[in-house]
C-alpha cells in the first residue's frame, strides 16, 4: 500500500495533494502528534526531519510546517499543521522523536509565538528574550527601542503543557544547578569560528553539558525577503554560509526556476556545477586551514590559505568576487566565464594533488593530530540522521546523505564520483572525509571542463517575476551540507514566506550529545571539524 493510502486509511481527516517530489499533508494541530509518531515510528519511518518552518496564515492561523524524508524509501513529505487560535498557538512536540526538533522548535516559537507543548526548552533560539513580540508574523509592528542591557546567564528555562482545563501552564526546568562550575567558551572566541556562545558545565576538565547560545549577528533575512522581489532575495545568499556562496544561490534560482518552469541551458548547467565544486574546494581548503590552527598546526594553516587563494583567483576573473560571488542569477548566470578559466582550472587541477601529499605528511599523519581526533565527538548514525546533520558530518558517520546522489541537479548524474562516507563518526572521521572529497570534487571538474557545450549563459526573464500560488523546495549540496529554500507563494511579486534548511544550524544542535564525557580540549576540536559557519545559523 502506498504512503498515501496509508495516510488516508489511517487520517481521513487529512487533505492530501500528490506532487512529483514529495506528498503535501494538510491537517489539523489536535491530531499532529498522532500522525507524527504514525510516520516515524510505522514501518514508513520518516527518520529524517529536513526542516520545520513556522507560517502565519493570517485569520486562518499559525501553521507548522514539517519536511520529513525516510532515507531507507526515499519518500518525502510536506507536514502541514493548522493552528486556529492566534491568541495562544501552541502544538505538541515533536523532539522525542527527531532530535533536531528540539532546535527547530525553539525557532518557530521565537519567531511566531507558537509554543511546542512538553517541549524541554521554550526559549527563544535567536532573539533575547527580553524581545517584544514576534518579528515573522505579519501583523507584528516594527519596534523602535531595542533592550540594551547586558545579557544575564540563563540558568532556568520553561516547559509548557495543558492543565486538565486544557490552559496553558508553565513549568520551570533548571538549565544548572547552583554547584554546577560553568564556563563560557565565545562569543569572542576563535575557536567558535564565530560569535557563538557555549555555558559549558565542567566537572574537572570533562563537560557534563553545553547550552547553546546563537544569536548574535542574527539579521532577519527571511523576514527581509518577505518584501523582497524574488530577483532581489538572491544577493543574501552570498551572506549566509560565505563558504558557499555559489551553491546557495545555486539552490534559490533552481527553486525559482522550478516554479515558472524555466529551463536554463546545458551550458550553465555545466558551468554552474563546476563552480559549486570550486567553492567545495574552497571551503574544505579553508576548513583544513583553520581545523590546523585550532590545534595548534600553524604551518598547515599557512598551507591552506596559501593553495585556497589559488582557486579565489579563478572565481574572481568570473564572478568579481572572492567570497561574496554575485554569480548565479534566476534563468543562468550574470556572465561567460572568463577566457582563462578552463586553462587556469586545469593548472590547478594538476597542482592541487601534489599539495594534499603534502597535507598528508604535516598533519594527516601527524601523530598530535590524530590523537586529537581519533575517537574524539563521536556522532553516531542513528544521532546523525535525527539531528539532520548532513554533509561530510553525516558521511562521516556512515550516512549516505549526498544531495547530489539522492537527487541529482545541474550535470552530476553525468559524472561518475564517489560518495564519500566512513563508518566511525568521530572528529578524525569528519577531517577525511573532506580530504577525500577535494580529490572527488576535482574529479568532477575534470571530468566536465573539456566538455563545456555552447549556448547562452542566461534565459530572459520577465523584469518582476511571480511564481504560481503553492509551495516550491530544491536544495544543493552545499559545502556543509543539505542547503534548502522553501518558498510559500500566494502568486505576487515577492514571496510569501522564504525559509532556508540552515546546514550549520543542526551541527551546532549535536554539539551537547557528542561533547558530553570530552575534556574540555576536545571541544575545540569538535567545534573545528562539525566546520560551521555562523552566519548560515544566524540566518
Amino acid at each position: 500500500m502506498s504512503v498515501q493510502a496509508r495516510l488516508t486509511q489511517k487520517f481521513p481527516s487529512a487533505i492530501i495533494e500528490e506532487k512529483p517530489d514529495r506528498l503535501i499533508v494538510k491537517i489539523d494541530s489536535d491530531i499532529f502528534r498522532e500522525m507524527a509518531e504514525f510516520l516515524y515510528k510505522e514501518d514508513l519511518h520518516f527518520d529524517y526531519m529536513r526542516n520545520l518552518t513556522g507560517i502565519d496564515f493570517g485569520e486562518e492561523g499559525f501553521g507548522v510546517i514539517y519536511h520529513l524524508e525516510s532515507t531507507a524509501n526515499k519518500y518525502q513529505v510536506e507536514l502541514r499543521a493548522v493552528i486556529s487560535n492566534r491568541e495562544q498557538p501552541y502544538i505538541h512536540t515533536v523532539a522525542d522523536l527527531w532530535k533536531i526538533a528540539s532546535v527547530y522548535e525553539r525557532e518557530a516559537y521565537d519567531f511566531y509565538g507558537i509554543i511546542f507543548l512538553n517541549h524541554p526548552d521554550m526559549r527563544r533560539l535567536f532573539l533575547r528574550n527580553e524581545w517584544k513580540g514576534y518579528p515573522l508574523r505579519k501583523d507584528y509592528e516594527h519596534i523602535d527601542e531595542l533592550d540594551m542591557t547586558n545579557e544575564g546567564n540563563e540558568d532556568f528555562t520553561v516547559s509548557w503543557s495543558l492543565n486538565d482545563e486544557g490552559k496553558l501552564v508553565p513549568n520551570q526546568r533548571v538549565l544548572f544547578e547552583p554547584d554546577e562550575y560553568v564556563v563560557n567558551i565565545g562569543p569572542q572566541h576563535p575557536a567558535t569560528h564565530g560569535v557563538l556562545r557555549f555555558r559549558t558545565s565542567l566537572d574537572g576538565e570533562f563537560i557534563n553539558k553545553i547550552d547553546i547560545h546563537c544569536g548574535y549577528i542574527h539579521r532577519g533575512i527571511e523576514k527581509l525577503c518577505e518584501g523582497l522581489t524574488y530577483q532581489q532575495t538572491i544577493g543574501y545568499m552570498d551572506r549566509l554560509d560565505y563558504l558557499a556562496a555559489l551553491q546557495s544561490r545555486h539552490a534559490l534560482c533552481m527553486c525559482v526556476e522550478k516554479a515558472i518552469d524555466l529551463q536554463v541551458s546545458d551550458r550553465v548547467l555545466y558551468i554552474r556545477t563546476i563552480m559549486d565544486e570550486l567553492q567545495r574546494i574552497n571551503s574544505h581548503l579553508l576548513f583544513f586551514s583553520t581545523l590546523c590552527m585550532d590545534l595548534g598546526a600553524l604551518t598547515a594553516f599557512f598551507y591552506g590559505f596559501r593553495d585556497r587563494e589559488k582557486v579565489l583567483d579563478i572565481l574572481e576573473e568570473t564572478t568579481g568576487g572572492r567570497l561574496i560571488l554575485h554569480y548565479n542569477i534566476i534563468g543562468g548566470v550574470e556572465n561567460d566565464i572568463h577566457p582563462d578559466f578552463v586553462r587556469k582550472v586545469k593548472e590547478l587541477l594538476e597542482y592541487l594533488p601534489k599539495v594534499l601529499v603534502e597535507y598528508k605528511k604535516v598533519f594527516t599523519d601527524n601523530v598530535i593530530a590524530r590523537n586529537r581526533m581519533i575517537g574524539v565527538g563521536v556522532l553516531t548514525h542513528e544521532d546523525a540522521i535525527s539531528f539532520g546533520a548532513t554533509g561530510p558530518v553525516g558521511r562521516a558517520s556512515n550516512w549516505a546523505c549526498d544531495v547530489r546522489k539522492r537527487i541529482p541537479y545541474g550535470v552530476y548524474d553525468q559524472v561518475d564520483f564517489k560518495e564519500v562516507v566512513r563508518p566511525e563518526g568521530d572528529s578524525y572521521a569528519r577531517y577525511l572525509v573532506r580530504m577525500e572529497e577535494i580529490e572527488e570534487s576535482m574529479r568532477i571538474i575534470a571530468a566536465l571542463i573539456d566538455n563545456i557545450p555552447e549556448g547562452t549563459t542566461r534565459e530572459k526573464t520577465k523584469p518582476i517575476i511571480r511564481i504560481p500560488e503553492g509551495s516550491y523546495y530544491a536544495s544543493v549540496e552545499a559545502s556543509r551540507g543539505e542547503f534548502g529554500v522553501f518558498i510559500e507563494s500566494k502568486g505576487d511579486k515577492n514571496p510569501y514566506r522564504m525559509k532556508f534548511r540552515s546546514t550549520g544550524l543542526p551541527l551546532v544542535a549535536c554539539v551537547d550529545t557528542i561533547a558530553r564525557g570530552a575534556k574540555i580540549a576536545d571541544l575545540i576540536a569538535i567545534g573545528g571539524t562539525l566546520d560551521y559557519v555562523v552566519p548560515d545559523i544566524d540566518r
